[in-house]
């Protein structure tokens, strides 16, 4: 009898992990138990591989030898790339390729061009082994992803260059979901989201912001707009460096379109000058009456009528006499041209290289009720405010190395506001020729905002010498790639991301580096406690076995 009852509970057992075999295709799940959630993924980033209508591939170029900061990126690049091929149900791919695999050096150069042309820039990699010799090598920390015929470039290799190396390649860790997933987004997605930018107020023309135009349009549906009661059919406007003023009419409807839940990204310069007259002894700057103010208190920010001055400056052309025949031209720092690379946490300006701002004003922040207010941007530890009106000159060059002079450190030139606002227009009536009963007082909806207190980050400069358009990614004088495009195109991003998407860029990656005076002091026992101590227990262990062996035969 109780032979049975063990065969029939071995028999119960039996079946039920067969079921659980069975069934387990269909129960899907994995747990990540990794302290900062390396390994999962943002909500949105699972809805977009869930939804995929057909298949993606994702080349690598980031394979081949490698020094240790790279494999790390290497692996975090796959272990993602991993992730996103389960989530899409099979129908994302991804392999790595060595662009240097290449036995015909023609073939490699060819093969290596067509990576650059794609959007892909090479980066040597310098190495030096145990014994000091140096190694010198280029490589392609980036992806190409495919879609239906289509192919786009992604750069993996982020972060702000002002850390050390380590922490920029923990940096572009952190990023690797949201730079892959956001260009995945953009392929498989059609435009929906509409983007008016703001006309009528002297606010920069198409050819001065040809750079984000183009950027822009790849992205959103992009309208050129100056009748602003037309603004309630669009998800978001950006109203870039005006220099006239706003009509009592144009800021009603700038105000009712937000009150409804819009969201506006405002490019603001409140100090104008003549630029040319600098070089001339100098000119008188003054603040700009753009009539706009009175609307930003309402929503909780001032844009102050001043001008920062930062030692981490950008470079100014100067002639500063004559070497010979020809004119003897030095490159100068220039206080008013100002590096910003101190960030908040927030999402938008999370692990972004420098933005270059020129003529800059500083924030301040109101009581508003029901409006929450996040920096975004700050200057370095050593700036300056000058308040305006007051004299622009060269001769401010001569202070740029009097440290005591820049006692005003890391002062907020650009702000988040989120929330619920009362209109300016509440306890008034609206302007001449709109009907009061279409007026909405107080918020119906949440609305974001970025107000930033420079409107040159987005316009794209010429140069004096050949006539061509300069890039908002790169200064020319310092060699130094720049974020401005990354930096607008996050904040549209942020504030037209119903999904949620950027909120990968939240992703943290904790440093955990090894004391390497440690290492060195204790390298000797490390290696002789990992080779000898299993040694040892085996030798322990068998001779305890043999010796109880012996002991029980000897009975």
């Amino acid at each position: 009898m109780r032979k049975w009852e063990d065969l029939l509970s071995f028999s119960a057992v039996l079946l039920f992990f067969i079921f659980i075999n069975i069934h387990a295709d269909k129960l899907f799940f994995r747990i990540d138990l990794t302290e900062e959630k390396r390994f999962s993924i943002n909500p949105a980033t699972e809805r977009l591989l869930e939804e995929l209508p057909s298949e993606v591939t994702v080349d690598v170029y980031l394979d081949g030898p490698l020094n240790a900061e790279f494999e790390h990126l290497k692996l975090a690049i796959q272990e993602t790339l991993d992730e996103f091929k389960v989530r899409s149900n099979g129908k994302l791919e991804y392999r790595f390729i060595d662009p240097n695999d290449f036995s015909d050096p023609r073939q490699k150069q060819q093969f290596q061009r067509s990576i650059i042309e794609k959007g892909i820039p090479q980066t040597t990699l310098f190495d030096v082994s145990a014994n000091g010799e140096q190694t010198q090598r280029l490589i392609f920390p980036g992806a190409l992803i495919s879609y239906k015929g289509k192919q786009k470039g992604v750069l993996l290799l982020k972060g702000n260059k002002a850390k050390s190396a380590q922490e920029q390649i923990n940096q572009s860790i952190e990023g690797v979901e949201y730079e892959l997933a956001s260009v995945i987004q953009d392929m498989v997605q059609s435009k929906s989201k509409r983007l008016a930018i703001v006309q009528g107020h002297d606010e920069l023309a198409p050819q001065e912001i040809v750079e984000f135009s183009k950027a822009a349009n790849n992205k959103y549906l992009v309208s050129w707009v100056e009748d602003l009661s037309l603004l309630k059919n669009f998800d978001a406007i950006l109203v870039a460096q005006p220099k006239k003023k706003f009509s009592n009419r144009d800021k009603y409807h700038i105000d009712q379109y937000l009150i409804e839940g819009g969201n506006a990204l405002f490019l603001m310069d409140k100090v104008q000058m003549n630029t040319d007259s600098i070089p001339l002894g100098g000119t008188y700057a003054f603040g700009y009456d753009l009539n706009i103010d009175d609307f930003l208190f309402r929503i909780g920010i001032r844009s102050n009528i001043n001008l920062i001055q930062d030692q981490q400056a950008g470079l100014l052309e100067l002639v500063t006499g004559n070497f010979g025949d020809k004119a003897n031209i030095k490159k100068l720092p220039w206080p008013y041209y100002i590096y910003l690379n101190s960030f908040s946490e927030h999402p938008i300006v999370r692990n972004m290289d420098v933005v270059y701002g020129k003529f800059v004003s500083s924030l301040d922040t109101i009581k508003s009720p029901g409006m929450e207010k996040t920096p975004l941007l700050f200057t370095s530890n050593y700036s300056r405010i000058r308040k305006m009106p007051n004299l622009v000159s060269l001769d401010e060059i001569k202070e740029v190395n009097k440290k005591e002079l820049f006692n005003s450190p890391h002062l907020a030139v650009a702000y988040l506001l989120e929330g619920k606002f009362k209109s300016l227009y509440a306890n008034r009536f609206p302007p001449k020729g709109i009907n009061p009963s279409t007026q909405i007082k107080s918020s119906t909806e949440k609305s974001k905002i970025i107000v930033v207190g420079d409107g040159d980050i987005i316009k794209n400069s010429i140069n004096p010498l050949n006539g061509q358009i300069e890039s908002i990614e790169f200064d020319r004088f310092r060699g130094q790639s720049l974020s401005n495009l990354e930096f607008i195109m996050n904040s549209l991003d942020y504030l037209m991301d119903d999904e949620g998407l950027i909120m990968a860029r939240n992703k943290k990656v904790t440093l955990r580096p090894l004391d390497s005076f440690k290492i060195r002091e204790e390298k000797s026992l490390w290696q002789w406690l990992n080779v000898g101590l299993p040694v040892l227990l085996t030798m322990l262990l068998g001779s305890l076995f043999i010796y109880m062996r012996k002991k029980r035969f000897e009975r």
